[in-house]
């Protein structure tokens, strides 16, 4: 079978193999740029195997073009990455590798282009397609890669438990290639995965959240969180999800499955954002719901403070998962702890108050939490769905209306602490968090208006009531 692709991405394959030809070198394209041009799905990665050095063929190969490109080289792993256009394209000699069986990192040698695609993770990967003259653009596929992307199938090359065992980050992969592609896997690679779970332990957790993050950006990211929660993998990694997991029944009185409802909500709010922070919000918003269960005869089961207690729960979760510690940490903290919010705004005589403290605490992230909260909608009622839905529009113009005319959207106080200070002549102290969290109350309760003369009118009589004089009037 001839591999056939856009008229530019020929000619620099071909400049790629002619190079190879002046070196000596038989050179091949593989994985997945092959298995993405022959899905029709965009790449813009091309790996190519060279049977001498992708090192000096990187180098080679830069000379040739133009503008010439800079070559960066990972001597430590015998590859090379250049940049031409908008391609990234990456050089290595074949190799084959070995694995103990306590550890990740392979012993590498040189090798055929036949071990090269032996050390691959899964047939749909292991095709390569000839840049040599000879017969440039066959596809090479010893293990029915073809075959199997025509039966949307995951199964690895060899047998799945030597596969696994060598890198068990192909196990997270595996899913994740069922997920974005959506694929399904062969029944002995996915019984495998079950069996060799224990293995990802020795897998460092920021490779495992790359794949994680691939799952959660993918179309439908439930169907890669069942696969791991089905395998068990995701119970080594992530225990806090896995937990949400079950039914718990008294005296006839159940509740909604957590795992399967979060799951739920990931999927309604992907078909609305591509967000990764968004989307990692919706998989925390009931993270403290185990922790904070209890039944009451009452009122049945209840999950009281599951929202403040899942906002501290984060940070803790994306330590341990290696995530970012920084201001996309604080997004989906916030997210989390505000979950409930908008819920209550459906009510009947809700004060403006109200509305103007949410805008104050979820500042310009409102849209986002409305987005996240009418993705949290899972009941199979569609007349309940189409009320909380139509009760949710009303609570987006109630918000525009008061942002319209108080404008709190990333509040900042009219008055500052330095004015504070300098008015009563004081140093920083208690008297000054009081006052300045007395005049943010009074602007969110309707008080005084949101601008600087009302604010300092009140400051002066806040600090009288504390008996603080003043020295200084602006």
């Amino acid at each position: 079978m001839i591999f056939n692709i856009e008229e530019k991405e020929r000619r620099i394959l071909q400049r790629i193999g002619d190079t190879g030809k002046e070196l000596g070198y038989p050179v091949y394209a593989v994985g997945g740029y092959v298995r993405d041009r022959l899905l029709a799905r965009p790449s813009k990665d091309i790996d190519i195997v060279c049977l001498g050095s992708g090192i000096r063929l990187a180098e080679h190969v830069a000379f040739h073009l133009r503008p010439i490109p800079r070559v960066t080289v990972y001597s430590r792993f015998g590859t090379a990455m250049l940049k031409h256009g908008d391609l990234e394209i990456e050089f290595v000699g074949a190799r084959k590798e070995s694995y103990r069986h306590d550890s990740r990192k392979p012993t590498v040698e040189e090798g055929s282009l036949e071990d090269d695609q032996h050390r691959r993770d899964f047939t749909i990967n292991a095709l390569a397609v000839s840049l040599n003259e000879d017969d440039f653009g066959m596809i090479i596929d010893p293990f029915g890669g073809l075959q199997h992307l025509e039966e949307k199938l995951i199964k690895t090359p060899l047998e799945p438990g030597k596969t696994f065992s060598d890198d068990p980050l192909r196990m997270m992969r595996a899913i994740r290639f069922a997920t974005q592609l959506d694929f399904t896997i062969d029944p002995e690679t996915l019984d495998a995965i079950s069996r060799y779970k224990s293995r990802l332990n020795i897998v460092s957790k920021e490779r495992i959240t790359i794949e994680l993050n691939k799952i959660i950006e993918s179309i439908k990211p439930s169907v890669g969180f069942k696969h791991l929660f089905d395998t068990g993998l995701l119970h080594t990694f992530f225990p806090e999800m896995t937990a949400l997991q079950g039914v718990e029944v008294r005296n006839g009185r159940g509740h909604k499955d957590n795992f399967y409802h979060t799951l739920q909500v990931l999927d309604n709010l992907s078909k609305k954002t591509d967000d990764l922070w968004l989307r990692w919000s919706a998989i925390l918003h009931d993270i403290a719901k185990p922790p904070t269960k209890r039944f009451d005869p009452e009122h049945g089961w209840t999950f009281h403070g599951h929202d403040a207690l899942g906002a501290n729960m984060v940070p803790k979760i994306f330590r341990r998962l290696g995530l970012p510690m920084d201001h996309k940490m604080k997004f989906v903290q916030k997210m989390v702890l505000l979950h409930l919010r908008p819920i209550s705004l459906t009510k009947e005589n809700i004060t403006d108050s109200a509305i103007r403290r949410l805008l104050f605490e979820a500042g310009d992230d409102i849209d986002n939490l409305m987005l996240l909260c009418e993705a949290d909608i899972t009941s199979k009622n569609p007349e309940k769905v189409k009320t909380y839905l139509e009760n949710y529009e009303l609570v987006r113009e109630r918000l525009e209306a008061v942002e319209e005319k108080d404008h709190l959207r990333n509040w900042q106080p009219p008055v500052s602490g330095e004015l504070i200070m300098e008015t009563f002549g004081i140093q920083p102290s208690r008297e000054v968090g009081m006052i300045k969290n007395a005049i943010r109350d009074a602007i969110l309760d309707g008080e005084i208006g949101n601008n600087y003369d009302e604010a300092y009118t009140f400051m002066l009589s806040k600090g009288k009531e504390l008996g603080l004089e003043i020295l200084a009037n602006k």
